[in-house]
């Protein structure tokens, strides 16, 4: 929200979004027009990182969008597990992709790790906002 106040260009994707529309660009030919559509923004917020494993040409398409950006814009991963556990996720930790994209991430990066205080009184998202599963039906 802070980057849009500043008129700094933002874009938000899901991870697994970013990674159909990749593949489909290369599959037709589009790839370099629409891998800009993720490299221009200054700020590319990334959710669902990781969530699932990556396979060889997923990390492949996802390398090359890490590399264009790197040093020139900011990238925002919002992820459900611990850092150390995304080697995991990309190919099985087996390709040198996962160690070329874990370098370009971890190099120059800043880490907010949000962390409960009490597990015990966390809210979810649906209580925070007065949202009732019940009442969407």
């Amino acid at each position: 929200m802070e980057a849009c106040k500043h008129y700094y260009s933002v874009r938000y994707v899901r991870l697994p979004d970013l990674l159909l529309d990749l593949q489909a660009a290369r599959d037709n030919g589009t790839f370099s027009t629409v891998l800009k559509k993720y490299t221009k923004p200054i700020v590319l917020i990334i959710d669902e990182w990781l969530l699932l494993k990556l396979t060889e040409a997923e990390a492949r398409n996802l390398f090359e969008l890490i590399h264009k950006r790197r040093r020139k814009s900011s990238t925002i991963f919002c992820f459900q597990f611990r850092e150390s556990e995304w080697y995991q996720q990309i190919c099985d930790g087996e390709s040198t992709l996962a160690d070329a994209i874990m370098d370009r991430i971890s190099y120059d990066s800043y880490k907010i790790d949000i962390e409960s205080v009490d597990p015990s009184k966390d809210l979810s998202m649906r209580e925070v906002y007065g949202l009732n599963p019940a009442m969407e039906k």
